[in-house]
């Protein structure tokens, strides 16, 4: 049951869909899987034609990055949709540009000391760009290793910065019963000569003798887990008395998963081709999953027309006027940050993010 309060993004319309992947799934492109929920939105619009009318906006988050700018390419295409824009929150947008402005956030906010930086600095680039991303240099190798050690592996919660790790500090892999658990979901530093190698390692190991679950670092799904796999719900949910347990992160999908699209350029400069739609990419500020300079990197490479410069955007609380953030605004795309929210939004600061939703929705000045 969801709770109820004067921020709740459920205030408006809004609907829901989760793609639960089986591993055949899982071998599908990216287009495939985006097609599939082009066809799950027009069978909704099918069952409750009421609808099919209202405004439309398509939104997403983390992931939502690859799921939402590709679904768009196909609701785009058509006419009985009334697609009016998209929204992305911490955004998975590119994976070199993800990896390259990490580096710089972890550096900036005091993860990574000096004599670290002057050596990635050294070793990783070359006259003024750097490259963390897919750097072969074996030196510019063993300091990153170093580097994703302490960012992703020493206990920080890489989803908030200064929000505390949801039951301590858990080390990069632990057992549990039956089970090897992983953090490491894959999604960062994929092309990175050691990573890449050990995550291949992990994939290999004999699941005869220790099957393998991923857990999101920090974060607590049991409640979830224990709902999603009741009795009652399963079959609330039509779910099939033979399917698996429901995670909150598939090994076996992460396995099989086959990455197409690296970043989403074309995707993006399709929608503002046609100048008939809106975008908003926001990004609470203390995210390292997907950080907030990385997307506003992202968002600058597109090249569109600045309309309004970069300048904070103000939200009311108790009755003042508190700073939200900071927005710049181009032609038909806006970048906004979240000031004090990680990769969760509305979870990090609901009332800032539901103005900044609406704003959005009603197409308002941030």
């Amino acid at each position: 049951m969801g709770l109820q309060t004067s921020s709740t993004w459920s205030l408006l319309l809004v609907l829901v869909f989760h793609t639960p992947m089986t591993r055949s799934m899982a071998q599908m492109t990216r287009r495939q899987v985006a097609h599939n929920n082009y066809l799950a939105l027009k069978d909704f619009l099918r069952l409750f034609p009421e609808y099919s009318k209202n405004d439309l906006f398509l939104t997403g988050e983390s992931y939502g990055g690859v799921y939402i700018p590709t679904l768009a390419e196909w609701v785009m295409q058509d006419p009985s949709l009334n697609l009016k824009g998209i929204a992305v929150g911490n955004g998975l947008s590119s994976y070199e540009i993800n990896d390259n402005s990490l580096v710089y956030f972890a550096y900036y906010h005091g993860l990574l000391g000096t004599e670290m930086w002057k050596d990635l600095q050294t070793f990783c680039c070359s006259q003024g760009k750097c490259n963390f991303h897919d750097n072969a240099n074996l030196n510019c190798t063993l300091k990153m290793g170093e580097m994703i050690q302490i960012v992703e592996e020493s206990g920080l919660n890489i989803y908030n910065l200064y929000a505390p790790c949801d039951g301590g500090v858990p080390g990069s892999m632990r057992y549990e019963g039956d089970y090897l658990i992983t953090h490491d979901l894959g999604n960062s530093f994929i092309r990175m000569p050691l990573r890449l190698s050990w995550r291949q390692n992990l994939f290999r190991m004999p699941v005869a003798r220790k099957k393998v679950r991923m857990d999101p670092p920090c974060t607590n799904s049991t409640a979830p887990s224990m709902y999603l796999n009741s009795p009652e719900v399963r079959k609330a949910l039509h779910i099939s008395p033979k399917a698996s347990e429901w995670q909150v992160c598939s090994f076996d999908v992460n396995r099989n998963y086959k990455r197409v699209y690296m970043q989403m350029n074309e995707q993006y400069l399709k929608l503002l081709g046609t100048t008939k739609y809106r975008i908003l990419v926001y990004n609470g500020d203390v995210d390292m999953a997907c950080n907030f300079l990385g997307d506003e990197w992202f968002v600058d490479s597109l090249c569109q027309k600045v309309q309004v410069a970069r300048r904070p955007w103000l939200y009311t609380e108790n009755g003042e006027n508190q700073i939200g953030g900071f927005v710049k605004e181009f032609t038909n795309i806006a970048f906004l940050t979240v000031k004090g929210a990680g990769h969760m939004v509305p979870t990090d600061r609901p009332l800032a993010a539901f103005t900044m939703f609406c704003r959005f929705i009603k197409n308002q000045p941030y």
